[in-house]
């Protein structure tokens, strides 16, 4: 099973984002709300050392305004980490500054998403999204559930 990190400070779109890929029954789902819950989820620091709750994600999707850690700096601790820099992460935000693109690009984002108006449209997102990355994608090896694809790629060698 597949589980993704959702870094996402508004409660209605991290619920949008929760319900749609429950929907879906590809994994679990974790939510943080800041930057630093996000670090210390990463890093298995303080409330989450325990790493049953708190598995390495195949995914993180990351809002870039977020309250104690903006997402970009968090996207810079991420791909500075040798632990953590080939765990995929797309940037899911309202943001279509040409700035913001640039710099989550420049710090080494996988995808830049802006989240679409409306709930079909989140939800199609969110399918897309969770579809593509968990599924259709090969992952990296060395997280803590194998990616599917992957799986049947190594029993095709």
């Amino acid at each position: 099973m597949s589980s993704v990190l959702l870094v996402e400070d508004d409660e209605n779109h991290a619920s949008l984002f929760i319900r749609s890929f429950e929907d879906m029954n590809m994994g679990r789902i974790y939510w943080v709300s800041d930057g630093e819950q996000a670090l210390d989820f990463l890093l298995h620091r303080g409330r989450y050392v325990d790493s049953s709750i708190s598995p390495r994600p195949d995914l993180i999707l990351l809002d870039l305004r977020l309250p104690r850690m903006d997402g970009l700096d968090l996207l810079k601790e991420i791909k500075r980490s040798e632990d953590l820099r080939s765990i995929p992460v797309v940037i899911l935000t309202t943001s279509k500054n040409r700035h913001d693109i640039r710099n989550a690009y420049m710090n080494h984002a996988n995808s830049y998403l802006i989240k679409p108006l409306g709930f079909n449209k989140f939800q199609e997102l969110a399918r897309t999204v969770c579809t593509y990355w968990l599924t259709w994608n090969t992952l990296p090896p060395g997280g803590d559930a194998p990616n599917k694809n992957a799986a049947e790629n190594a029993s095709m060698a």
